[in-house]
């Protein structure tokens, strides 16, 4: 079979088979870290206190303060995903996903990290000597005993520390840079330091945390010039030694220190009150029942494009599987813990991935069909090429978001930001770039040339003739379209304000009861008890407790005292209950700093898609957008408040990418609009408006139809642990295909009058069909 591949496309290949080897290679070596409701991980339970008023009591409001720089330490990049809530007033929960020795965790969460920089007044020999008024002595690195002078440099004057090997070095390093007070400092702290002969204690600079030196280099500068800019610290680290270091410098000073009180009533800095090793919330069945609805979903959607698209369909669906693999290299590459709404949210975007190839398989259609003699490779490429502007302006908007959010949030919503990147990063390599590669060879062959409707390119589709032919005048009706719109938000709010939200435990805190048992018994069998009782929403986990005991844990927004008494009874009939270990208040884990951020984020994210969509288009449509946008959040809210649905972190990813969903249709409608617009003189707005959406309908049916089989998948068959999320999801993917058609592009024409969206003929240039466009 002779192939008219173009050197172009040879090399693309090339570079596509080296990417993907290299994806596979560190999906093969790089073991994945499993989320708490997957595979369970370590629980430990500290108490806080004030190491400058040891006897007060402290303060929620100081356990909060401390839980967030807590937070920063495990979670730098947002995609760790553990748990840390206050329990009462002054003890922290921390649970850590897929860790099952507790000891890994203990190192970096109980240190209280006090940093600081101070002069070396000289040795001491000493073992009696002590210390001159202000100062203090410790030992260096080698054991050596050393007179410090007062804090010339504070914590809380660096400004970012980060685990370096330098080169030329076999070593780990942790690099450290100041702010300018900071910097200030340091330069005068080593220019003092550098006018002391070589080999005298006092040329060196030491570096103490939590009351031990760490690191005392001697100084290598001028004298009264001194070193600025920043400093490396050294100290024979490994890879780990020297992140979990960088992390305790850069998360800076504990408010509080975490530990615990022994047998003699001394708190002990860093020393848990208690560990155990907890089991995954979901249990295998549902894990199991989960998997099936994904891989269904996925078989449903490649057959789905293949029917639609036949060889083209073939070569995407393909390509999916390397879009797969990309996102799982990258996710597991950086860390990323793998939950099940994660991985479920990971499948989805394998359906939504294909949005961009049937973005282009449209535009290639009605390239053949306007000029069949050309061919099916130079129509295809032509589609590439045409499709671009509406590819990345939707998908540069999204990263725009997942950047703010990754740069402004904190926690699961922080996460979010990473994973919603990589998943755009891969996408658009699978579809312009791998995609690309696969289609062009595919109809260069001289077998599909003589038969192109094996292609799935020959003729534009039934639907689109069909609609071209009933010509539906949709935007005519606008005031309607935005009248019912209007309605709609009125209920959604009278369920939002009027019902209320059924806000899940991250937001409202709960109870949490922890039971010993005589026998085992397993969270599924545990899960049915407390069904039973009627608290369908409780999170349960079998525990393993540092003594070796079994026990099981149950956690619900609500549990009254009368309900705790059936759980224990229920319990007790099932496998006998030795004695109830703990009964405590569990606060909200999406404290009120971590909401404040994720909201303030997520305007910030929508204003500045707003300054996108209003440069590349007109302020007009980026208003239009954003206010779809909002429709579709606010009306999917409303029905899981009419539904009494948990409103969780789940919900809030599946929101965030509800958004997604609704700006990239947006964008591919608008996009058409302003093609069109600009590119003719005929026409009023509200007709063209309303071609491009009849144009566009078929490739907006396509993706819609595509993520749908996955989803509908996993409402019906996944069971409780994903209904909400895949239901919550399905709703996002419905109203906001339908407000792109409804509402954004109605009120777009009904703005349009207020400032007129400025309509140029322009010249339109002929592209070498051998030129790739933007695509490298």
């Amino acid at each position: 079979m002779m192939l008219l591949m173009s050197r172009g496309a040879f090399v693309r290949l090339l570079l596509v088979l080296g990417l993907l080897g290299g994806c596979l290679w560190i999906s093969l070596e790089k073991k994945p870290t499993l989320g708490i409701d997957l595979r369970g991980g370590t629980q430990l339970m500290y108490q806080a206190q004030d190491p400058a008023n040891p006897d007060a009591n402290v303060k929620g409001s100081e356990v909060d303060r401390t839980i967030e720089v807590l937070r920063g330490r495990i979670d730098s990049i947002g995609v760790s995903e553990p748990t840390i809530a206050r329990v009462g007033e002054d003890r922290v929960l921390v649970e850590l996903p897929d860790v099952q020795d507790p000891t890994q965790a203990k190192a970096v969460i109980g240190k209280t990290a006090q940093l600081s920089m101070h002069a070396v007044i000289g040795g001491v020999v000493d073992p009696s000597a002590k210390p001159a008024k202000g100062n203090q002595i410790l030992a260096d690195e080698q054991g050596n005993r050393l007179e410090l002078g007062p804090t010339a440099v504070k914590g809380n004057e660096i400004k970012s520390a980060d685990a370096v090997m330098p080169q030329n070095s076999v070593g780990w390093e942790v690099s450290i840079k100041f702010d300018g007070k900071g910097d200030d400092a340091y330069t005068k702290l080593t220019a003092e330091a550098a006018c002391a002969p070589t080999g005298d204690p006092k040329r060196r600079v030491a570096i103490v945390l939590d009351e031990q030196i760490i690191s005392s280099p001697e100084v290598n500068a001028q004298c009264n010039v001194g070193i600025s800019g920043g400093t490396n610290i050294t100290g024979n680290f490994s890879e780990q030694e020297a992140k979990d270091l960088a992390i305790l410098i850069e998360g800076g000073a504990l408010p509080l220190a975490l530990g615990s009180v022994d047998d003699n009533g001394k708190f002990v800095n860093g020393v848990p009150m208690s560990d155990s090793v907890i089991g995954p919330t979901l249990g295998d069945a549902a894990i199991k029942a989960s998997a099936e609805a994904a891989i269904i979903g996925v078989i449903l959607t490649g057959l789905f494009i293949i029917i639609i698209y036949r060889l083209v369909g073939a070569l995407a669906a393909i390509a999916l599987t390397s879009y797969a693999l990309l996102s799982y290299a990258m996710l597991v590459g950086i860390g990323t813990t793998l939950t099940l709404p994660g991985l479920a949210g990971f499948v989805l975007a394998i359906g939504l991935a294909i949005d961009a190839n049937v973005l282009v398989f449209e535009r290639a259609r009605e390239e053949y069909a306007a000029n069949p003699k050309a061919g099916l490779r130079r129509a295809l490429q032509i589609g590439f090429n045409k499709a671009w502007t509406a590819i990345i302006d939707s998908n540069v908007t999204t990263l725009l978001a997942a950047l703010l959010l990754f740069l402004l949030a904190s926690g699961p919503v922080k996460g979010f930001g990473v994973t919603l990147s990589i998943g755009v990063i891969a996408s658009m390599i699978s579809a312009l770039v791998i995609a690309r590669v696969l289609t062009e060879i595919g109809v260069g062959t001289k077998a599909i040339a003589r038969r192109p409707a094996i292609s799935g390119l020959a003729n534009v589709g039934r639907t689109r003739v069909w609609l071209m032919r009933k010509n539906p005048q949709i935007v005519v009706k606008k005031k309607i379209w935005l009248g019912i719109a209007g309605a709609l938000v009125v209920v959604a709010l009278a369920g939002v304000f009027g019902k209320g939200l059924n806000l899940g435990l991250e937001f409202t805190g709960g109870r949490t009861l922890v039971y010993s048992t005589d026998n085992k018994i397993t969270a599924d069998q545990a899960r049915e008890l407390v069904d039973g009782i009627g608290i369908s929403e409780a999170v349960v986990q079998e525990v393993k407790g540092s003594d070796g005991s079994e026990r099981i844990s149950v956690r619900a927004g609500q549990i009254s005292d009368a309900e705790a008494a059936e759980i224990e009874a229920a319990l007790d009939d099932k496998v006998g209950v030795k004695e109830r270990i703990s009964d405590d208040r569990i606060e909200a884990s999406l404290g009120k700093e971590l909401k404040e951020k994720a909201l303030l984020a997520l305007f910030i994210a929508l204003a500045a898609q707003m300054l996108y969509l209003a440069i590349r288009f007109h302020w007009t449509f980026a208003l239009a957008a954003v206010l779809s946008m909002a429709h579709d959040v606010l009306l999917v809210t409303g029905i899981f408040a009419f539904l009494d649905k948990p409103i969780d972190g789940v919900y809030l990813a599946a929101a965030l990418t509800i958004i997604g969903i609704s700006v990239n249709d947006t964008v591919v409608v608008f996009d058409r609009i302003r093609e069109r617009w600009q590119g003719t003189k005929t026409g009023t707005f509200d007709e063209v408006s309303n071609t491009a959406i009849l144009e566009t309908m078929p490739r907006t049916i396509n993706t819609g139809l595509g993520a749908m089989f996955i989803l509908a998948a996993l409402v019906f068959m996944s069971g409780d642990s994903l209904t909400d999320f895949a239901l919550a999801m399905l709703l996002g993917l419905i109203i906001g295909t339908a407000s792109t058609v409804f509402v954004a592009t109605p009120l777009a024409s009904y703005l349009q009058k207020f400032q007129a969206f400025p309509r140029e003929k322009k010249e339109k240039k002929v592209r070498d069909p051998e030129d790739s466009g933007a695509v490298v």
